[in-house]
């Protein structure tokens, strides 16, 4: 399942009781879609490490009241007059047997002894895959009984969408387009390899650094030998900015690169810079003169980045008579 149809689901399931379950390889976003949907229900978000809680914790402790004893749950569980929200249980598989088993009435019956998840709360919750290398345990039957269990795999057009939208370095956009299969690898010997949130950590590292030369060095310890070296290799044959501004301040008459490495570094530059008035004009002039194929991806990540770009004349011209490649 992609992200954007994971997206559309949890947002669905939200709506009744039963718990969800997400699975899938470290670092591909698991944790990011649920607070991201929370975030856009407005809905607060407690996310509980399984992995970290003794088989006690979530009961809590007793107190004497009259000759008898009561459970005090623990603070970091929803209060009885507490809004609704999400309480996420995050590398539950991670978490020992006896833990696990702790959880069963919670999932399940949305209460532990005396405390009771209050009204409007949703459980979700996610973990890493077996064959992932990751630190899991055997879940029992009847815990994984209790959710609706749904797998996520990755999308490259999906992260192309969330990577624009998260204002990613462009070289690193630009790079997973010529690339995608190097989006996300499987773990191997390096302690480093590629996942959605590597090529991010790689992004924000580039930008804290001022730029790729000043932290080459660091590239592989973040996504692998491989996939530095291939890296290093397409910003070679890519264009620099230099050369696209030259192409920005004369869209209509400029030299434009025919090589992939080219095309696919400008459009993710200009998408990057949408905030440069010249820089939106100038795509616009610029997607009748790429091939139709990636003057789809620049209209793509235009709309992306500046919604407002569907305004553009050249847009309008565009869409006139490419609209029906638009459509994926």
């Amino acid at each position: 399942m992609k992200p954007s149809r994971l997206h559309n689901v949890l947002t669905s399931l939200m709506q009744q009781r039963w718990p969800a379950f997400i699975w899938g390889p470290p670092g591909i976003g698991k944790s990011s879609i649920v607070r991201d949907i929370a975030e856009k229900a407005s809905l607060p978000v407690i996310d509980l490490r399984a992995s970290l809680l003794d088989p006690t914790d979530l009961r809590g402790i007793p107190s004497i009241s009259n000759g008898l004893a009561t459970w005090c749950p623990p603070a970091f569980l929803p209060r009885p007059n507490q809004a609704p929200g999400l309480l996420f249980l995050d590398e539950i598989n991670a978490a020992p047997p006896l833990v696990q088993a702790s959880l069963y009435q919670l999932v399940l019956d949305r209460r532990i002894g005396e405390y009771e998840l209050p009204p409007g709360w949703w459980i979700v919750a996610a973990g890493n895959r077996q064959q992932d290398r990751a630190v899991t345990f055997r879940m029992s039957s009847a815990l994984v009984n209790r959710f609706i269990h749904l797998e996520l795999g990755p999308d490259v057009n999906d992260w192309r969408d969330w990577a624009i939208e998260h204002r990613l370095d462009p070289m690193v956009v630009s790079f997973i387009g010529v690339r995608p299969e190097l989006l996300v690898q499987s773990p191997g010997d390096s302690p480093a390899y590629a996942t959605p949130r590597s090529w991010q950590m790689l992004s924000d590292v580039i930008r804290s650094f001022g730029g790729y030369k000043e932290c080459a060095d660091l590239v592989p310890g973040i996504v692998g030998e491989a996939a530095a070296i291939e890296f290093a290799g397409f910003l070679k044959r890519s264009l620099n900015e230099r050369e696209m501004l030259r192409i920005v301040a004369d869209p209509s008459n400029a030299k434009l690169p025919t090589a992939l490495d080219g095309i696919y570094m400008l459009t993710s530059w200009l998408a990057y810079s949408v905030e440069r008035p010249e820089v939106v004009g100038a795509s616009a002039v610029l997607l009748t003169r790429l091939p139709p194929e990636f003057g789809v991806v620049l209209a793509r990540d235009m709309l992306k980045a500046r919604p407002a770009f569907a305004r553009q004349p050249g847009y309008r011209t565009f869409l006139k008579e490419h609209g029906h490649l638009l459509v994926r």
